[in-house]
């Protein structure tokens, strides 16, 4: 670390470079646990820890030892969530949850990070052929959900211009929790309009959008018909997606356009994205952005790592410069899988929601 404290030569790699694990966990427990530099929110937490991140926390596996503190993210104050060794004009943003299972939870976002983060999303969509110089059209919330953000990024770095429709996803699961379904649907109609009327008269090359919104456009033959003969790639994310229905859209509705499957959450800054190559048989891989991201799968009743190949609870961590999100227990299920070679932590297959989280009814909506 430099004299003044303010730059690490692990959490300043260039974005373009993966550091050891290891490396990484170790220089952020020095940064956001040091007086110069940490959040007072994670200072102030250290006091009430029951070890010493500085001292115990070196490894994968030590980030259990954290307490799940995302549910404090609901009303703590933002300013609170900045460590004190960024500069001013290094926040990026403060964004949202999307509210599925109470209040939104808030987090930061640094431009060091949004670099990070959208060079890795570069790299993958590069090797599955998403084409550059296109323009892209985004069916998914913005406002104060950092997927907006990182779209709006994405297209002008890769070249083209970024078409979007207004998405408030908490209306949506509003409308289904009070039992007023017919009015969810009629606001995904709404949605699959605006998007047509974008898909008729502009040139778009990439599409990225959410699975429920992917089926209200497939049941329109003339959505069906400009998304084949205009679009190449198409994205999709926000709620899960199964083997079937996934299946079908490759094959035989979106038969000559590229299919991806995003999976993340905003208490982790980002995501996954499928991996290219599949195995064998029809499963839907998600290998994230380690050692940045993290996942594991555990039981839920013991909190112990499920073997390869069974299915549990997914925990999410997110360890950068940006912020410290260790030991997030998600509202998913999913299938543990054996990650690529070095990759920090699991793969995760086969995505669902569970029921019920915090004792709350898990509402997907359009999002």
């Amino acid at each position: 670390m430099s004299d003044d404290g303010r730059t690490d030569p692990v959490l300043d790699c260039p974005a373009e470079e993966t550091p050891d694990g290891q490396e990484l966990i170790t220089a952020a427990m020095r940064w956001h646990f040091s007086p110069r530099t940490g959040s007072p929110f994670w200072l102030e937490r250290a006091a009430t820890l029951d070890f010493d991140p500085l001292t115990d926390v070196k490894s994968f596996d030590d980030l259990r030892l954290f307490p799940n503190i995302v549910n404090e993210l609901r009303d703590v104050r933002v300013e609170e969530l900045i460590p004190r060794g960024l500069a001013p004009d290094d926040l990026y943003g403060v964004y949202e949850s999307g509210g599925t299972t109470g209040a939104p939870k808030r987090v930061i976002c640094t431009t060091d990070w949004m670099d990070r983060w959208l060079a890795f999303s570069q790299r993958h969509l590069d090797a599955r052929g998403c084409p550059r110089g296109v323009n892209w059209l985004a069916l998914m919330p913005d406002g104060p959900h950092i997927f907006g953000a990182a779209l709006r990024e994405g297209a002008k770095r890769s070249g083209g211009i970024l078409f979007t429709v207004d998405m408030d996803p908490r209306w949506v699961k509003k409308c289904i929790a009070e039992g007023r379904g017919e009015d969810a649907a009629r606001y995904a109609d709404h949605l699959a309009t605006q998007a047509g009327f974008l898909l008729e008269t502009q040139d778009i090359g990439v599409m990225i959008t959410t699975p429920p919104l992917l089926q209200r456009l497939a049941q329109d033959d003339r959505m069906v018909a400009l998304i084949n003969e205009k679009v190449r790639y198409i994205q999709w994310g926000g709620a899960h997606m199964d083997a079937d229905t996934r299946h079908l859209f490759g094959t035989e509705v979106f038969p000559g356009v590229q299919l991806q499957g995003a999976y993340g959450s905003t208490m982790i800054l980002g995501g996954s994205l499928e991996r290219i190559d599949p195995p064998a048989e029809d499963v839907c891989v998600f290998d994230p952005f380690a050692p940045y991201i993290s996942f594991s799968v555990i039981d839920p009743a013991t909190g112990e790592t499920v073997p390869y190949g069974e299915r549990g609870q997914v925990v999410m961590n997110h360890v950068s410069k940006a912020m410290l999100l260790p030991n997030n227990l998600e509202r998913d299920t999913a299938v543990r899988m054996r990650p690529p070679e070095g990759q920090m932590g699991d793969s995760v297959a086969d995505v669902s929601p569970v029921a019920t989280f915090d004792d709350q009814a898990v509402i997907e909506g359009v999002y």
